[in-house]
């Protein structure tokens, strides 16, 4: 399973004691306070992450999917769930912690009870569409995509991941629309992880790799970002894609044809004659 995307608030990294490495208890990692101006350096083979004294059980179920212990991470947030059950972020977070160990369906499952308990929560709704888009189930991922738009309009994630499932779906001229509007909301959508607070959750695998960042550099022509596009159909091009004969007649492309660099990606290198022995 490729693994999906989520990230984490950058304060959740920088408060001041250990996690729990490996053996270690959560009352022993607590104990451990740094001393003024001493530096700890973890090792690559267990990389410490620096946490708060009065470290919240959800802050520690963060950390610890910080850390990629998703076991750890789901036992503190199936505890947080039970003791609050009508609490739709614990159920979600439980739910991604259990979707990065492949348990897709009972991490489902509790997707879909944080979105009963909070029919407006984007987020889990979101995931939801995850876990589809994940098992190629794309018409259902799409369906699960547009009710989390219809719960938050404002999210770039939601029409980027709306774009992917509408690419699986081979249905392109819908995924550059979603593309397009991902970008209006957020023009660097593309260029970093667009989770927010290990919430919801991106998976950016795709099958036709070349035709994708050609739908890309297209979105980035109608946005007027004839460095991005020009990026992408570098992309395009390397991955195999050859259907470039029709994007001079493409009003998409617009402004960004009048770049050198981008006119020289659209004409094809002349064909060497054969040498003659």
């Amino acid at each position: 399973m490729t693994p999906v995307r989520v990230a984490f608030p950058v304060s959740i990294l920088l408060l001041s004691l250990s996690i729990p490495a490996a053996g270690q208890t959560v009352e022993e990692a607590r104990a451990m306070v740094m001393a003024p101006g001493v530096a700890q350096v973890p090792s690559p083979q267990d990389p410490v992450i620096v946490v708060h004294p009065e470290l919240s059980d959800e802050q520690l179920g963060d950390l610890y999917m910080v850390r990629k212990q998703f076991p750890e991470a789901a036992g503190v947030f199936k505890k947080l769930s039970d003791q609050n059950p009508h609490n739709p972020v614990y159920l979600n977070k439980l739910g991604i912690a259990l979707h990065q160990q492949e348990a897709l369906s009972i991490a489902l499952k509790y997707y879909e009870r944080a979105v009963k308990v909070d029919p407006k929560y984007a987020d889990a709704e979101n995931n939801v569409g995850t876990i589809w888009y994940q098992r190629k189930k794309y018409d259902k991922a799409v369906k699960a995509y547009q009710k989390a738009i219809t719960m938050r309009d404002d999210m770039a994630v939601l029409y980027s991941n709306l774009g992917y499932a509408y690419f699986g779906e081979r249905k392109y001229e819908e995924a550059i629309s979603s593309f397009r509007r991902a970008l209006d909301l957020d023009p660097q959508i593309f260029e970093h992880n667009g989770s927010r607070s290990g919430s919801i959750l991106q998976d950016r695998s795709v099958g036709d790799r070349g035709r994708f960042y050609f739908m890309l550099a297209k979105s980035y022509a109608q946005a007027g970002d004839v460095e991005k596009c020009l990026h992408y159909l570098r992309k395009a091009k390397d991955e195999g894609f050859k259907d470039f004969a029709d994007v001079k007649k493409d009003p998409a492309f617009g402004a960004a044809l009048k770049d050198p660099s981008i006119q020289e990606i659209l004409t094809p290198k002349p064909v060497e004659p054969a040498q003659q022995l």
